[in-house]
């Protein structure tokens, strides 16, 4: 039986069950659709301290929202659209809104596995670490490790990562295990903007700052041993290489762009919004197709990315460690984007199943088994879900279940989320005591600012294992393997 748990502004949040809320759908406020909350109490309390719930109430407002607005487990507050949220409009009626995939684009995760233990490393974590810093820039304004003309950036445009692998920049079978084989076809260079080219052209190969990393990980525990198995995990204390960044300058700039031409549209097409971060155009207009075709040139652009980025990893490995890459056997395991948007069929009634462009801000896919749009390799297995902790903590694989599809369109979380403004970890923290910490459990760290140190202390975040319990418990992926880092890389 639902429990009236606390009012958020004008509105009621019910409990439904231990991992699930709900606030009812409000015609009054402008409310299409209700909000689903999937949260324990714990990490419940901790979006009601900040503007996360009203966000997803002004997201229910959007023309064409279908079905609900979900939040997940890791939710805070964003631009616009909560971060860790999910929203799907009907792709006749509905709308496309730049905020509801974020400035980052295609800020995503890539798993790497190896057949070494970290006994193989023979101490040299920190070496390591210091020669993939050296190998791979780091920051704000970081330039990329490859040097591109217009040419090249175009192409990285309009095909992703199989462009940068014809290049020589690692294997053909990455991309078979990359969401989307890493290109979206309807990316458009034309549709970006020179400004945004100026700035994505001396970025690849780049991991950029704030909460991206670079992270040495050894296997902590295995919770589905075939499912980790079919993943290339099969002892603890295995290491493996988390990548996550994203689409760098760049998609910052297609953000800016679009945002603007959505905010411009908005009297044109006789929309109105509660918040102009949510400046939104009809998907089927020209500026609703225009973005679509940007933002895909984004996502490939950060596939590109971290497919240079795995490139130089392996040959760090191999310098460093003086093996051969069939000594060291660092597949992918997979490529995860966390803020995208594109059409999928979900069932949203009794009418079956219909075209939705889900928007997923700070969320991970997560489709089960059986699936086409999983790689062939992990068809009959499920989607493999990666969510990194905070830098110094546990990250986590996971498998995609059949109830996302319904819960979820498919979608959980992608991280730890934060809990505490990165303004506030730096007068409640020094990087003294964070290193200290994190070498106290065996970690080493490598930072291009103190600043990065200390606004990503892993106490800034809620806790990645809750917000991975809630996932679990409510069947839209699964646990299949816990990572903990030893070396860490940050910008």
């Amino acid at each position: 039986m639902s429990e009236l748990l606390t009012k958020v502004g004008n509105h009621k949040v019910r409990k439904i069950s231990d991992f699930e809320f709900t606030l009812e759908r409000d015609e009054s406020l402008g409310m299409r659709v209700p909000i689903t909350i999937y949260a324990d109490d714990n990490l419940l309390s901790k979006m009601l301290l900040d503007r996360t719930i009203h966000q997803a109430a002004n997201v229910s407002t959007l023309p064409g929202v279908r079905k609900h607005v979900v939040v997940l487990p890791d939710g805070h507050e964003g631009y616009g659209f909560p971060v860790g949220s999910v929203a799907a409009t009907d792709i006749e009626d509905g709308v496309i809104s730049p905020g509801g995939v974020g400035y980052d684009i295609n800020c995503g995760v890539r798993l790497i596995r190896t057949d070494l233990s970290e006994q193989d490393l023979k101490g040299d974590i920190r070496t390591l670490v210091d020669e993939l810093f050296r190998a791979i820039p780091s920051g704000v304004g970081g330039q990329g490790a490859a040097k591109l003309g217009r040419s090249d950036l175009d192409n990285f445009l309009l095909e992703g990562a199989k462009s940068v692998v014809s290049q020589g920049y690692g294997w053909a079978e990455d991309l078979e295990v990359c969401e989307e084989g890493g290109m979206m076809a309807e990316a458009d260079p034309s549709m970006v903007s020179e400004t945004a080219k100026k700035r994505g052209s001396n970025q690849l190969g780049s991991l950029g700052s704030g909460n991206h990393f670079l992270e040495i990980q050894k296997v902590d525990e295995i919770f589905d041993n075939n499912a980790a198995k079919s993943m290339g995990f099969e002892k603890e204390g295995q290491l493996a290489i988390l990548i996550h960044c994203g689409s760098r300058g760049f998609g910052h700039q297609v953000c800016s762009d679009y945002l603007k031409i959505s905010e411009g549209a908005l009297k044109k097409y006789d929309i109105n919004i509660p918040d102009r971060e949510l400046a939104c155009v009809p998907y089927q207009s020209s500026e609703g197709k225009a973005y679509l075709k940007g933002m895909f040139s984004a996502l490939n652009f950060a596939w590109s990315n971290r497919q240079i980025i795995t490139h130089w990893v392996r040959k760090t490995f191999e310098k460093v460690l003086k093996l051969s890459e069939n000594d060291l056997n660092m597949q992918v395991v997979y490529d995860v984007s966390h803020n995208i948007a594109k059409v999928e069929s979900h069932k949203v009634d009794d009418r079956g199943l219909c075209d939705l462009v889900v928007h997923r801000k700070g969320a991970t896919r997560a489709f089960s088994l059986g699936m086409n749009e999983i790689p062939s390799k992990y068809r009959n297995l499920g989607q493999p879900v990666i969510i990194p902790g905070s830098m110094g903590t546990a990250s986590w694989l996971l498998l995609g279940n059949g109830k996302s599809e319904y819960l979820s369109f498919g979608s959980t979380a992608h991280g730890a989320g934060r809990a505490m403004s990165r303004s506030a970890a730096k007068r409640n923290y020094t990087v003294d005591n964070v290193r200290k910490s994190l070498e106290s459990r065996g970690i080493y760290i490598k930072s291009l600012t103190k600043d990065g140190i200390v606004e990503e202390s892993p106490y800034a975040y809620k806790d990645v294992d809750s917000v991975v319990n809630v996932s679990h418990s409510l069947g839209i992926a699964t646990k299949a393997v816990r990572l903990v880092p030893i070396g860490v890389m940050k910008g």
